[in-house]
């Protein structure tokens, strides 16, 4: 189908818009990534914008030795990784059997999944809850509490119902099981919906700190974006009195902008290189799953 005039030019006008906008939004990263490259004196002299001043890898080399950030890392890798598999896994176990119409009870089931989106007990019930469990301090505080989540699941169940039933009646013809089902057919039909899910929760996972605020007071345990909240919104003798609740933040990086720019850009890395992979899966992911049912 042919364009007219007036579409293409509407069609490069949208483009050039959608790049202006663009491009205002990647301009506080470009900003932080200059200042992780930069001296301290640079950067507290204004000279810093778009692009280095004094350029250097020692901010790098400096956070990338710290070992309360090499701590946090590891434990918001470990929660990120363990967390997202075990999410994927129980929604894919859960959706399943609420998407055939002969499961018996699953529109009470689906009910009480809907029923959670709406109304919670709250942060103290919840807190009670946490804590009558034993999770309190323990890794995995950041995984059993938000195993499901309501939205996805009925994302996936609505994906779900959309697979030709013809395929899975002929693998049950063979002799495959439900799970077996499950597993050899609809799951490597549903990576659209299942990549889609899998960056909810990893970006869910590796960007969270609040229930490490609530729930947790070991160092030990601290993901990294409670250290980056330590790094930028306190001062030394913040640290110093607080309680117990720090991470162990030499005092050198308390002092150098470049070195909490250097932490902010290593955080951001590990999600901008997952992104790419899955992003061809996102739209079409979501718009599968949300408009049926």
């Amino acid at each position: 189908m042919r364009l007219t005039r007036g579409e293409h030019l509407a069609s490069r006008l949208n483009y050039l818009a959608l790049g202006f906008i663009a491009l205002l939004a990647l301009l506080p990263f470009l900003h932080i990534v200059a200042q992780s490259f930069s001296s301290h004196q640079a950067i507290t002299s204004g000279r810093v914008t778009l692009w280095p001043v004094d350029f250097s890898f020692e901010a790098y080399v400096k956070v990338l030795r710290e070992q309360a950030f090499l701590n946090a890392f590891k434990v918001s890798l470990l929660r990120t990784v363990i967390g997202t598999l075990l999410n994927v896994v129980i929604t894919c176990m859960l959706a399943y059997p609420l998407s055939k119409a002969y499961i018996k009870g699953r529109s009470a089931i689906m009910f009480l999944i809907v029923f959670t989106m709406l109304f919670n007990g709250g942060m103290i019930p919840t807190f009670l809850v946490v804590k009558a469990t034993g999770l309190l301090n323990s890794f995995w505080v950041y995984i059993i509490p938000g195993a499901v989540s309501a939205f996805n699941v009925i994302i996936m169940k609505n994906f779900f119902q959309g697979v030709p039933p013809e395929l899975e009646e002929s693998a049950k013809i063979d002799g495959s099981s439900n799970i077996g089902t499950l597993i050899r057919i609809v799951v490597p039909l549903s990576m659209p919906v299942i990549a889609t899910i899998t960056l909810f929760h990893a970006v869910g996972h590796w960007n969270a700190f609040f229930d490490t605020v609530l729930y947790v007071t070991d160092r030990n345990l601290f993901p990294l974006q409670v250290y980056l909240r330590e790094l930028i919104m306190f001062n030394q003798s913040n640290i110093s009195n607080n309680n117990g609740y720090s991470a162990n933040i030499d005092s050198t990086l308390l002092a150098l902008e470049s070195l909490k720019a250097a932490a902010l850009i290593a955080s951001t890395v590990p999600i901008l290189i997952v992104y790419p992979f899955l992003q061809k899966h996102f739209v079409k992911g979501i718009m599968l799953g949300s408009v049926k049912g």
